[in-house]
């Protein structure tokens, strides 16, 4: 799966977690299809690259306030990936020389009226949930004060973040302010860090890896500085899990 692919970190272009996004749904259900039985199915992959080549918006729809875009693996892994899917079939543009994007569009179910839903492009909402959640500090704070789990929390949003990365458009800034927030602020890094290690060593792998995917743009000072704390906390990983051994 392309959450689990990013998760490990084992990917090389973005390209890939569409074909990996492709390969996990070519196949087709029905009574006619995988001669018999309700699991059974046919490999249709021309059919699905014909819907992909054809298709100029990806609509996926939000139907809980408590969880968005950003909270779980789920939403990049599978409206992320269909729209790089959905890319890889398109041809080149000429003004640009790229291929042409594919738009998203969400639809926030849990808001506005019967007659009125709100639908945001995903970029939008995805600064919108990035600014007022992630990159908040009273959401950081409630998160130390969760412990482990808290801990645990922001690493997990911190890989989703370059899932949405690698398959939409996460903006600089965002990178910037979860550096300062999480990693370079020595208070919170140490709480962090003495709440759940591995969680922490996460949050810097993930920061050192949007910059070396050409994610994130920022200085050298930082990406040295970010480099020297995950040195230090890979450390501490190796000593809590060897005074286990």
């Amino acid at each position: 799966m392309v959450n689990e692919v990013v998760g490990n970190g084992d990917w090389d272009e973005t390209e890939s977690l569409g074909e990996i996004w492709r390969g996990r749904n070519t196949y087709a259900y029905g009574r006619s299809e995988g001669g018999g039985g309700v699991r059974s199915g046919t490999a249709r992959p021309e059919v699905l690259d014909k819907l992909l080549s054809t298709t100029e918006r990806v609509v996926q729809e939000i139907d809980s306030v408590e969880y968005g875009l950003t909270d779980i693996q789920e939403y990049y892994s599978n409206t992320g990936a269909l729209k790089k899917a959905a890319e890889n079939r398109k041809q080149l543009d000429p003004a640009t020389g790229a291929k042409k994007k594919v738009a998203v569009s969400i639809i926030e179910a849990f808001g506005g009226s019967d007659d009125k839903v709100p639908v945001k492009d995903v970029e939008d909402v995805l600064r919108m949930e990035y600014r007022s959640k992630f990159l908040n500090p009273k959401w950081r704070d409630a998160m130390l004060e969760q412990g482990s789990g808290g801990a645990y929390e922001v690493s997990q949003r911190m890989t989703a973040m370059v899932g949405w990365a690698a398959t939409a458009e996460v903006d600089n800034f965002v990178f910037d302010q979860a550096a300062e927030r999480y990693a370079l602020d020595e208070e919170v890094a140490k709480r962090l860090q003495k709440n759940n290690p591995e969680a922490f060593k996460n949050v810097v792998r993930r920061l050192l890896e949007a910059n070396g995917r050409g994610m994130w743009s920022t200085d050298d000072e930082t990406i040295e500085k970010l480099r020297q704390l995950y040195s230090d906390a890979d450390d501490l990983v190796e000593q809590v899990a060897s005074s286990f051994g």
